[in-house]
């Protein structure tokens, strides 16, 4: 079996790595990692949590071990989608090249323009950033990429489900083109195939486990949820969600639950934060200080359960979590690969279990799809109804009324049964001239009564001429006949 030692990495780099405890690489380290080596482009696909941070970090601090950085213009590039994410690959840049002498930059949102400009007039030698953020600086004049020796595309399918193509593809026409490129990614779309062939050269193409695959360590389920009125779907679907956290008892240490839409993040997390559960929102629209407290937090130990938008799903390391609840089936079914990969990692057990709507039950046939088999289905698919529900006006008594207007007449009548036994209705509201002359009048005085607006009190049936315009209201010379208006 390959060890790290086995690899060639630097002195420096292996004395990191066999103080942090590592002592075998993963299949995607092992493939990878000798090619980055010799200099050759790497289009990595394997599943998330198998290692792919490590498999550019190592090379890259072993290849930049020689040379120094000139200032504004960084020797290394790494690309993440979120920043989290790009946090994540610093704190990783850290751990393996403490006894290296290299500077970083991280160049994220939500940190001030300032601090980042004077990290990069120093110079660095490995510059992360999300691409947003990195062409701002550009833009600004504080940053050159004239001196990129390798750049790394870290989940460059986020990349371009989150809009990225565009700013991907100029970034690399601002760097050299004589550079090493990395790709790594945890599935392999069409559009990545595009932009590999564009930008890659003769890629080393390294594929671990088969394209979207979930590991084999974490067991899936999936609860087919009924809520008992559409109206309290929400209400419901999240007592289903408590029901699940309590059933798993002490086996859940801590869990991220994933939703589909950042307002969806901020209810569930307050609705769990009041019924006594220890948790809290992540999501794009926080600020990068809360978000970064909440992290570590949850990373920490001292949060339990963590309620995420999709920034959460892709590449965020947490070992130990032991649970991913689903609150939505999300709209993409690779999403789902992604997010179940946040427990289960490293060999460890995990559990994931899904909520399923009716109306989600289309994006689940898509994930069974990707996956090509089924999630097994969850005892007691359908919660129980408030007790309440029962006794409040049933909506099926209000249908049959609506489909059949016609049996309710205008004015209420004594006895409905001999109505409905009586077919020609119609003909003797027709044939009763007076009561047809009649109706709209009564509206207007209804409409008085409740204080609906428009109708003015009906004018005395004394004068004889017809109501024109606007009524007694009209000024006198209004009311002149035209002949008289004329002879003045």
């Amino acid at each position: 079996m390959t060890k790290f030692t086995d690899l060639k990495l630097g002195p420096k780099v292996q004395k990191a790595i066999d103080e942090a405890g590592y002592t075998e690489p993963t299949p995607i380290q092992a493939q990878a990692i000798p090619a980055a080596l010799d200099g050759r482009d790497v289009l990595g696909i394997a599943q998330t949590g198998t290692g792919k941070t490590a498999s550019f970090t190592l090379p890259m601090i072993t290849q930049l071990a020689r040379g120094r950085a000139k200032a504004r213009m960084p020797r290394s590039l790494v690309l993440a989608p979120t920043r989290e994410l790009a946090a994540q690959v610093a704190e990783n840049f850290d751990t393996y090249a403490k006894h290296v002498k290299l500077t970083k930059a991280l160049l994220i949102g939500g940190v001030s323009f300032k601090e980042q400009d004077a990290l990069i007039d120093k110079g660095v030698d490995v510059l992360i950033a999300t691409p947003g953020r990195l062409l701002d600086h550009f833009e600004r004049g504080k940053l050159l990429l004239t001196d990129v020796k390798i750049m790394v595309v870290d989940e460059a399918d986020r990349m371009l489900d989150m809009g990225f193509i565009p700013d991907i593809e100029r970034i690399f026409s601002l760097v050299p083109f004589t550079r090493q490129t990395l790709f790594f990614s945890a599935t392999m779309a069409p559009e990545i195939e595009r932009i590999t062939n564009t930008f890659l050269s003769s890629p080393h193409r390294v594929e671990v486990a088969r394209q979207a695959t979930a590991s084999e360590t974490i067991e899936q389920g999936v609860l087919m949820f009924k809520p008992s009125r559409k109206d309290r779907l929400a209400s419901e679907k999240r007592r289903a969600l408590r029901d699940l956290i309590d059933a798993e008892g002490k086996r859940l240490t801590n869990a991220i639950i994933f939703c589909n839409r950042k307002v969806d993040v901020d209810v569930v997390a307050k609705s769990l934060k009041k019924d006594g559960y220890d948790a809290a929102p992540i999501h794009g629209d926080l600020e990068q200080s809360q978000r970064t407290r909440t992290l570590d937090g949850f990373r920490a130990g001292d949060l339990r359960f963590l309620v995420a938008s999709d920034v959460a799903a892709r590449g965020l390391d947490v070992p130990s979590v032991s649970h991913v609840f689903n609150f939505d089936v999300p709209s993409h079914a690779e999403d789902y690969v992604h997010r179940i990969g946040r427990t289960g990692r490293a060999g460890r057990d995990g559990k994931a279990i899904m909520i399923c709507a009716p109306s989600d039950e289309r994006n689940l046939e898509d994930v069974e799809r990707l996956l090509e088999k089924e999630i097994p289905r969850l005892a007691g698919s359908a919660p129980a109804a408030e007790p309440e529900v029962a006794p409040s006006h049933p909506e099926p008594q209000a249908k049959p009324a609506l489909a059949e207007p016609q049996a309710a007449p205008i004015e209420p009548a004594p006895a409905p049964a001999t109505e409905k036994a009586e077919a020609p209705q119609p003909e003797s509201r027709d044939a009763d001239t007076p009561k047809d002359d009649n109706p709209k009048p009564r509206r207007r005085s209804e409409k008085r009564e409740r204080g609906g607006s428009g109708d003015k009190p009906a004018r005395s049936s004394a004068k004889s001429e017809p109501v024109v315009g606007m009524g007694d209201h009209l000024p006198t010379f209004i009311e002149k006949s035209f002949d008289e208006r004329m002879a003045h």
